[in-house]
Order: structure tokens, then sequence, then C-alpha cells
């Protein structure tokens, strides 16, 4: 099985409130995106990553995994399904359509490989594409505007999507261009598919897959990060 993977990674964080953009910041003495890119090319059977920065990015080439054989950079775009849909379109230049393709965001350094094998098992078997997700534990609120509760949510059969999502290269591309072109908010990569009328399997997660957004999230991550490393 021919397998690939997309990194976006031409957002600015502006939510942490940081000089460097998120992935650039430092995290268990390297970098976001170097550990999560580490990460990632230890992932049995990944052939290449394409990575989405932005034009003239001054961090980008400063990093070690930059220069990695295996990875390429990709031309990011103003929205994160601009930047996925550059990187399989880069992808589609050197691999056929009906490979796979993993799509991650850079700043989720806390997957592990086992979780990641699980889901690449899971979609080979099944013949369809799928998702990591946490099923949700805590009770939902649906809010109005003014942040006043409008009614408690079920929560049975919902679940947090995280990353990687796992297609087909070919169809992902289809499905994304097709979204956007059409004017749909294209939230992950399932909802893109979703769109283009495919049902996506979930596949669960660790709750430790988490997304640095905020800035406690760095000390979360850093502590997850320490605490696999003390495992072994």
């Amino acid at each position: 099985m021919k397998l690939h993977a997309v990194v976006p990674a031409a957002g600015v964080g502006s939510r942490m409130q940081a000089d460097l953009p998120k992935q650039y910041l430092p995290l268990a003495g390297s970098t976001v995106i170097e550990q999560t890119l580490g990460l990632l090319l230890q992932v049995p059977g990944v052939e290449t990553i394409a990575v989405a920065v932005t034009d003239g990015d001054p961090y980008w080439p400063e990093l070690p995994v930059s220069r990695d054989a295996r990875v390429l950079r990709a031309a990011g775009g103003r929205e994160r399904a601009d930047s996925v849909l550059g990187g399989l379109r880069l992808l589609l230049e050197r691999a056929p359509a009906d490979d796979w393709v993993l799509v991650h965001d850079a700043a989720r350094p806390c997957v592990t490989v086992a979780e990641i094998q699980r889901l690449v098992e899971t979609c080979n078997e099944a013949g369809q594409g799928g998702i990591l997700a946490v099923p949700v534990h805590d009770t939902m609120k649906r809010a109005d505007s003014d942040n006043r509760i409008l009614e408690t949510v079920p929560r049975e059969n919902l679940w947090h999507a995280c990353t990687p999502q796992m297609f087909r290269l070919g169809e992902l591309a289809d499905a994304i261009a097709g979204a956007l072109e059409s004017g749909f908010s294209v939230t992950d990569e399932a909802s893109a598919m979703e769109h283009a009328g495919r049902q996506p399997l979930l596949v669960e997660g660790s709750s430790a897959n988490i997304k640095i957004t905020r800035p406690d999230d760095l000390a979360l991550a850093e502590f997850h990060l320490g605490r696999r490393g003390e495992r072994g």
C-alpha cells in the first residue's frame, strides 16, 4: 500500500499570542512542527510528506527536516483547505490518484505511531477513508449569540474530530476542490468527503492527541511527549 501525508502549516496561530507562528514554537527540544513531522516519518509505509507553508516563510528552510528527501514543500493557501489542496496536488504530480494520503495538523505533535497505524489498517481493510476521533464524554450545550444556553445536546454518537484523516489521494483532492468551488465551508477533510456523499469511518484515538491552539496547550503537549519518553 502506497501511503503519503499532507501537513498544512501556513497558519499564523494568532490565538497563541506569540511572536512566531505556532508551528515553529519550541517544544521538547525542537519545534512543534519538527515533533509532528518526526512522528509521521516513523509511520511504516509513509513515502512522501507534502508540507504546505506560506511563500517567503523564513523559518521553514532553517529546519533540518525541511531537507529530508521524503519531505516536499507545497504552496500554502489563505485557508487550511487551500493549503491541503495544494499539498494534494503536489503529491498527485508524483503519485497515482488511488494511493492513500494522511492529512495531519502541524500543531498535533502528540499523536502516536500506534494510533496512526490503527487508522491505516482500519481504512485499508474497509477500503474506505476515515479519521481519528475521540468520543464526547462531557455534557454538550448549544448557545445563542450571547452565550446563553439554548439546549443540552445529547452526547451519544458525538465525536471530537482529530487528525490524521485518511483518504484516497485523488478522491480527496476532487472532494475539496468541488466543495470550495460550491462555496461549502471545508472545516476538515472529512467534511469535504461528506459533502461529496461519502461516510468516512470514525477510528477511536487518544485524548492526548491535542491540537496546540492556546498558550497553555504547549505545556500540556510537553507533558504528553515527556510521558511518552518516560515509557520508552
